[in-house]
C-alpha cells in the first residue's frame, strides 16, 4: 500500500510528542520518567497503560498492547495509518503533499466528493423547507417552536419525493459511484436511482469540524420507522460522532456537558439558550464518544429518556464513562419522558435547576436500588445495606467514602457504622484477594525440566536485551553486535524477526530505529514497546556486550561438547575418536575460561 515518505511521516512523529496525544484520551499521571494511566484497550482498575517520553512509545503491561503515536490512534480512531498521519499532520499544522495514482489518494478523492455530495444536500433539505410543497414540514416546525435562527444554526431541512435529490445531484456534476457512497440514493433491483429520504424532515449530522457526515431523517405523519439514519460510509461512522457538537463547541462548554439520546433535545435545549448539550448517534454510548465528551468537557451529564431503552443507555454510559475515569452525573427528570418535552413544558430555569441539581453515578445506583427494595424488611435492609457497601468499596479517595456514607445514612436511615463495618470487610477482602493472587506459584518440577526451564527464560531475556541495545540506535555497537552475533542465533523467532528489520536498517544507514515502528506488524509492536519499556538496568553496555557474546560462545560450546559425547558412545575409528577427544578436551578448557 502507498503511502508518504519516511521523511514526511518522522516529521509528523516529530511534532506530535506522545503524551500530549495520548492525554487527549487517557488521564495520565507522572511516574518516574514514565506516565501511566488505566489502559484504554481493555478493561482495569490499576493502571498498567505505560507512555514513555524520552522513547515515544506507549506500552500496555497487562493486555501487551504497544506501538508509537501513529498505531495508537489507528487503535483508538479505528482508522488507517495514512489517515492518523493525516490527523496529525492537521494537529500540528504539516502540510502534506497529495498521494498520487495509489488506493489511499482514490479513497481521499472519494471521501472529499462525499463531502461535497452531503454539503450540497443539506443545503438542498435546507432551502426546499422553505418552499410552498414542504407545508407539513412547515406546520411541524411551527408546532415545535422552532424559530428560523435554530433551522439555520443546525441546517434543519425537508426531502421530496422519489428521486429528486438523486436528479439534483446529477445537475451539480457528480457520478453515480459518488451518490451511492453517500448513502443518500439507493439503486433498486430494475436499476432505477431512489432517494433514500422521502417527505421527512432532515437533520444534517456534522462532525467536530462542522463537516455534513450524514443525516437523519424524521416521518411526519404515522408511518414507520420513525427515523432513517444515513449507513456508514468512508466519511461517516455513528460510534465516532457525536450531534451536536460542532454547535455546542462555540459556546463555553469546559465546565459541564449534557448529553442526550435525540437530536430534537439538542435543538430544543439550544433554542433555550441552554447549548452545553449534544446526543449520541443511537442509543448507546460507545468509547470513541466518550473521548470526544473527556476531551471537550470536565463533567458529563447523563440525560437519557426515562423509557427502558434510555435507562439501559445511561447504565451502558456510565460504565464506559467510569473506565475513563470521567466525573459523571446523572440528571433526574420527572414530569416529562425527554429534556425536549420538559424543557417546553416547564422552561429554561427549571430545567437548568435539574442539570445544576444532577447527582453522581453513586447516589443515582443507591437511588435505584432503594426503588427495588423494602427497608421495612430485614432482609431487603440487610441486602440494601450489603449493595450500598460494595459501591462504596470501589471508591479509592477516603474523604469522598465518607461523604457519602454519612449522606446515605442519613437519608436512608442506616447505621453509618454498619455501613463502614461493611465496607472496611469488603477492602480487607479485595486487598487479601489481590495477595494471593499475585503470590508467587509453587511448581515442583522434574530437575532437568526446571533447568530447561530457565534456559529458555534466559535465552528470551538474552535476545531481548540485544534488541533493547539496539534500538538505542547507535551505529558503533551494531557493528560489534553484528561481527558476533547472526540473525540466525536468536532462538525465538518473533525476535528474528525484529532483529532482521533492524540489522537491514543499520546496514542501510538508518539509525532512528523508532522509523520501523510503522513497518511492524502488531505483534512485533507489541513485542518492540514491551522491551522498550522494560529496565534492563544496563549500566556499562559494553560490557553488557561482551557477557552477551560470551555467553552465545559458551551456549556453542556446549552444544557442540554434547554432539561429540553422543558422537564418542557409538563404535568410531581410532583416528576419528582421538580427533574428538582433543576438540573435547579443547572445548572443555575454553568453557573454563569463560567461567
Amino acid at each position: 500500500m502507498a503511502r508518504y515518505s519516511d521523511e514526511i511521516i518522522d516529521d509528523v512523529r516529530q511534532s506530535n510528542d506522545i503524551v500530549d496525544v495520548i492525554s487527549q484520551y487517557v488521564r495520565l499521571k507522572r511516574s518516574g520518567r514514565n506516565y501511566f494511566g488505566l489502559c484504554p484497550f481493555h478493561n482495569e482498575k490499576s493502571p498498567s497503560f505505560s507512555v514513555s517520553p524520552e522513547k515515544q512509545i506507549f506500552h500496555c503491561f497487562g493486555c501487551g498492547v504497544g506501538g508509537n503515536v501513529f498505531t495508537f490512534l489507528t487503535k483508538i480512531e479505528g482508522i488507517n495509518f495514512v489517515e492518523a498521519v493525516q490527523l496529525l499532520a492537521e494537529r500540528a499544522n504539516i502540510q502534506l503533499p497529495t498521494l498520487e495514482n495509489n488506493a489511499d489518494s482514490a479513497k481521499e478523492l472519494l471521501k472529499a466528493k462525499v463531502y461535497k455530495v452531503n454539503e450540497f444536500t443539506a443545503k438542498y433539505y435546507h432551502e426546499n423547507l422553505y418552499k410552498p410543497e414542504s407545508k407539513m414540514a412547515q406546520e411541524y416546525i411551527k408546532k415545535r417552536k422552532l424559530s428560523n435562527e435554530t433551522l439555520k444554526s443546525f441546517q434543519i431541512g425537508f426531502s421530496g419525493k422519489f428521486d429528486e435529490l438523486y436528479r439534483e445531484l446529477k445537475k451539480q456534476g457528480f457520478e453515480d459511484r459518488e451518490i451511492l457512497e453517500s448513502g443518500l440514493v439507493n439503486k433498486n433491483e430494475k436499476g432505477q436511482y431512489i432517494d433514500r429520504y422521502r417527505n421527512r424532515l432532515m437533520f444534517p449530522i456534522c462532525d467536530v469540524r462542522g463537516r455534513v457526515i450524514a443525516f437523519g431523517g424524521r416521518v411526519l405523519d404515522d408511518s414507520k420507522p420513525k427515523y432513517i439514519n444515513s449507513p456508514e460510509n468512508v466519511v461517516y461512522s455513528k460510534g465516532r460522532h457525536l450531534y451536536g457538537l460542532n454547535v455546542a463547541k462555540k459556546y463555553d462548554i469546559k465546565k459541564k456537558l449534557l448529553i442526550v439520546e435525540g437530536y430534537m433535545d439538542v435543538i430544543s435545549l439550544h433554542q433555550r439558550e441552554i447549548h452545553n448539550v449534544v446526543a449520541s448517534l443511537g442509543t448507546a454510548l460507545t468509547q470513541q464518544q466518550g473521548y470526544l465528551l473527556r476531551n471537550h468537557t470536565e463533567q458529563i451529564i447523563l440525560s437519557y429518556d426515562s423509557d427502558e431503552a434510555g435507562q439501559t443507555a445511561k447504565v451502558r454510559a456510565m460504565e464506559i464513562l467510569q473506565n475513563m475515569g470521567c466525573d459523571i452525573r446523572v440528571l433526574q427528570m420527572d414530569g416529562a419522558k425527554d429534556p425536549d418535552e420538559y424543557v417546553i413544558k416547564y422552561g429554561n430555569a427549571r430545567f437548568q435547576n435539574l442539570v445544576d441539581k444532577a447527582i453522581s453515578v453513586i447516589e443515582f445506583k443507591v437511588k435505584i436500588l432503594r426503588q427495588s427494595l423494602d427497608l421495612e424488611s430485614t432482609n431487603d435492609k440487610i441486602k440494601f445495606l450489603n449493595e450500598i457497601a460494595k459501591l462504596i468499596s470501589k471508591i479509592d479517595n477516603n474523604m469522598e467514602r465518607e461523604v457519602y456514607i454519612e449522606k446515605i445514612a442519613k437519608e436512608y436511615d442506616v447505621s453509618k457504622e454498619a455501613i463502614y463495618a461493611e465496607v472496611n470487610k469488603l477492602t480487607y477482602k479485595e486487598v487479601k484477594d489481590e495477595k494471593l493472587l499475585n503470590k508467587p506459584k509453587v511448581v515442583v518440577r522434574h530437575i532437568e525440566k526446571k533447568e530447561i526451564d530457565n534456559v529458555s527464560e534466559a535465552t528470551k531475556r538474552r535476545e531481548n536485551t540485544i534488541l533493547a541495545i539496539l534500538l538505542s540506535g547507535d551505529n558503533n555497537i551494531y557493528q560489534i553486535i553484528k561481527q558476533n552475533i547472526t540473525i540466525e542465533d536468536f532462538k525465538y523467532e518473533i525476535d528474528k524477526k525484529i532483529a532482521k528489520k533492524l540489522y537491514e536498517e543499520f546496514e542501510n544507514g538508518n539509525s532512528n530505529i523508532n522509523s520501523i515502528m510503522n513497518d511492524l506488524s502488531e505483534e512485533e509492536q507489541n513485542h518492540i514497546t514491551m522491551i522498550m519499556a522494560e529496565d534492563y538496568g544496563i549500566e556499562d553496555v559494553e560490557k553488557a556486550i561482551d557477557d552477551i557474546i560470551q555467553s552465545y560462545e559458551k551456549d556453542k560450546l556446549n552444544e557442540r561438547k554434547f554432539e561429540i559425547l553422543e558422537l564418542l558412545e557409538n563404535p568410531t575409528e581410532e583416528n576419528e575418536k582421538k580427533e574428538l577427544e582433543k576438540e573435547l578436551s579443547d572445548i572443555i578448557i575454553r568453557l573454563a575460561k569463560i567461567r
